[in-house]
């Protein structure tokens, strides 16, 4: 039996990249997915489509994780379709590399409102909705917190609120069989690495070097780490932070 049969998820900024491989793999695994959205709809329905054609069950459900009123709506439509939520996976996420001399309140405000915010506003609803049997919620972090990069202090600080988060939220909520978790990712190539030119930059060169496994990491790297931490074969894990980055530290 698939390990997650009958279960329901929910992965914010499953449009693409991390989200969609995640999104795909707990499919994959017998869960039916709500892949949410903020603005893509086009890449959530492409998800969506693979999942079905694969004999899946999901559902594309817009609504930024920044907004509290979207984020009820995001939980009470994926109920209204699947009857409950089992599974939260937090990644939703938005950064921008620029040195301290050009940090402006706006882009502070962006960064955290959607990476810390919404990880908070996310898991409130998902602990309100978890049955009797508890659930699972997986962030999303980043290797940012231990390589250091330059020109990237807004977004690093986002993911170290994340892991503290984690680590907080997972003994707040363990009475409540409500584990959580996160996965930290190295640099991985995505829609979003090559919009900014990450990609066959000078930073790419040097993340590779950095790298005892000599690439950067790719979406289908990190979503078995999300299907494991959202089945039975974790459930004496909680308050971890993962770091899938091939080594990279």
């Amino acid at each position: 039996m698939s390990k997650l049969a009958g279960k329901t998820a929910i992965v914010t900024g499953a449009s693409k990249g991390i989200g969609a491989a995640i999104a795909k793999a707990l499919a994959a695994e017998g869960a039916a997915v709500a892949v949410n959205y903020a603005s893509s709809r086009e890449g959530a329905d492409k998800v969506v489509a693979e999942i079905v054609a694969a004999g899946g069950k999901a559902l594309a459900v817009q609504g930024s994780v920044s907004q509290d009123a979207e984020v009820v709506r995001l939980f009470d439509e994926t109920q209204k379709a699947f009857g409950g939520v089992d599974i939260l996976v937090n990644n939703a996420g938005v950064y921008a590399f620029a040195p301290i001399e050009e940090t402006t309140e706006a882009e502070y405000r962006r960064q955290f409102d959607t990476n810390v915010l919404g990880v908070l506003l996310a898991t409130r609803e998902a602990a309100k909705r978890f049955g009797p049997d508890g659930g699972s919620v997986i962030n999303i972090s980043s290797a940012a917190t231990t390589v250091d990069i330059p020109t990237a202090s807004i977004y690093t600080a986002t993911k170290a609120a994340v892991d503290s988060i984690t680590r907080v939220l997972a003994k707040e909520l363990g009475p409540r069989k409500i584990r959580v978790n996160a996965i930290s990712p190295g640099a991985v190539e995505t829609e979003g690495t090559h919009a900014i030119g990450i990609i066959g930059s000078e930073l790419e060169a040097q993340m590779v070097a950095q790298t005892p496994l000599g690439r950067l990491g790719q979406p289908s790297d990190i979503a078995p780490v999300a299907t494991f931490l959202a089945s039975p074969d974790s459930y004496w894990i909680t308050g971890e932070i993962i770091a899938v980055a091939g080594g990279n530290r």
